[in-house]
């Protein structure tokens, strides 16, 4: 079964410093755990994609308009409190172990080398739809 693990970040979160100010080898640090993960779980063949994502500043909103042309609108959003900050998918045997995944992806090390502690969604992906009874 394959999850998706949405690690989260929020307006309750920005004590954190961003990662631009961090001294340089907790950058090294935590970018080698992330390698370091990553590479383990391709090694498992449990990795199926992981990705980082630009702040929400960069993000565009696009919904169709009446004629079917995009309308599209900047971001940040003032109400947005919470936003995706990466993400994994991952293919697992039991929904368990993609917890235990995203458990290790949310301690993550932060400035000064504790755990980030960044909550990470865990969501099954729907192959297909749900077969009626």
């Amino acid at each position: 079964m394959k999850y998706m693990l949405l690690m989260q970040f929020s307006a309750q979160d920005l004590d954190i410093p961003k990662v631009e100010e961090w001294p340089i080898e907790d950058v090294r640090i935590h970018v080698r755990y992330m390698r370091d993960l990553n590479a383990e779980l391709h090694a498992t063949g449990e990795l199926v994609d992981a990705q980082g994502l630009a702040m929400p500043q960069t993000a565009r909103l696009v919904r169709a308009g009446g004629d079917g042309a995009p309308v599209v609108t900047d971001g940040p959003f003032p109400e947005t409190k919470e936003w995706v900050a990466g993400w994994w998918i991952v293919d697992c045997d039991a929904e368990s172990r993609a917890v235990e995944i995203a458990a290790r992806v949310s301690a993550a090390p932060g400035p000064g080398g504790g755990p980030l502690g960044m909550p990470v969604e865990v969501r099954r992906i729907m192959s297909e739809p749900p077969v009626e009874v």
